[in-house]
């Protein structure tokens, strides 16, 4: 079986350590777990900026890195699995004492001290992980020195209980192929942040989630919670009759008629692949 190359750390030059014998490369190596150290910043499909991007990494996430040159690393993803190019400027060589809270509101807000008339020092998306160390008024004091709002964290086994409810959360959000925050994301990011902050792990491409995730249903008895597919896309639905749905055709994070969109999508040339029903 051929390896998925969007998740096989491997070039013709150097590929992971616990890959050798499977595939071919000059040199293998073991590879150093770095941690992200901004807000976000994007993972792409080669040393460049102007390059596709392929995903985002997010604050307090981890990234096993294989190989580093001219300020891009190349690496994977801890989160996901996923393999690309990010810059090494956003990494962290200390990993610090481990993640103890998520983000669980689409976005927040770091600052410098324990007041929200400073100028923050950075934004955190819904999923990022952080240390906090302490509690300071209605501020959480982070591993790092900032402050976040504490009743924007969770502790990382606090989960939601509707995914589609957080889903509708990003309702307005613009589209981004390849984002994964509230400034941007894609239909399969969606999927897979609503299903995190629910502690539900998912795959992070729509092909991908379509195989693993959950069993398959009818069409016509899709119902609230369900995933819908089709090539290249996926949807949460949210009642028998509405989808919520990161699309290309709305720019945005939108809610759209259940039956306009499968014909809507239909005129383009593609059909619902599955329903799959979660849980």
């Amino acid at each position: 079986m051929s390896l998925d190359p969007r998740l096989t750390p491997a070039r013709p030059d150097v590929a992971a350590a616990h890959l050798k014998g499977r595939v071919e490369a000059l040199s293998f190596v073991a590879g150093e777990t770095r941690r992200v150290a901004v807000g976000h910043a994007g993972l792409r499909r080669a040393p460049a900026p102007s390059a596709p991007l392929d995903t985002e990494v997010l604050f307090g996430e981890e990234v096993v890195v294989y190989d580093e040159l001219e300020g891009w690393a190349w690496g994977q993803l801890k989160t996901d699995g996923y393999v690309g190019y990010l810059p090494s400027a956003a990494l962290s060589g200390e990993l610090g004492p481990g993640a103890t809270h998520r983000v669980a509101a689409i976005r927040t807000l770091l600052f410098p001290g324990p007041s929200i008339k400073q100028p923050p020092v950075d934004a955190l998306s819904m999923g990022a992980r952080v240390s906090v160390v302490d509690f300071e008024d209605r501020f959480a004091v982070l591993d790092t020195g900032a402050y976040a709002v504490a009743g924007h964290l969770k502790p990382l086994d606090a989960f939601e209980a509707d995914p589609v409810a957080v889903a509708e959360r990003f309702v307005g959000a613009p589209y981004l192929w390849g984002g994964r925050t509230s400034l941007g994301l894609d239909c399969s990011a969606l999927v897979q942040t609503a299903l995190a902050a629910c502690g539900v792990e998912a795959p992070r491409d729509s092909d991908m989630q379509e195989a693993a995730l959950g069993t398959e249903a009818p069409l016509a008895e899709a119902r609230a919670g369900d995933l819908m597919f089709w090539k290249g896309h996926v949807a949460f639905v949210r009642d028998r009759d509405t989808l919520v749905h990161a699309n290309a055709w709305a720019m945005a994070v939108a809610l759209e008629p259940l039956q306009s969109a499968i014909e809507r999508i239909r005129r383009a040339g593609d059909e619902v692949t599955s329903v799959r029903r979660l849980g």
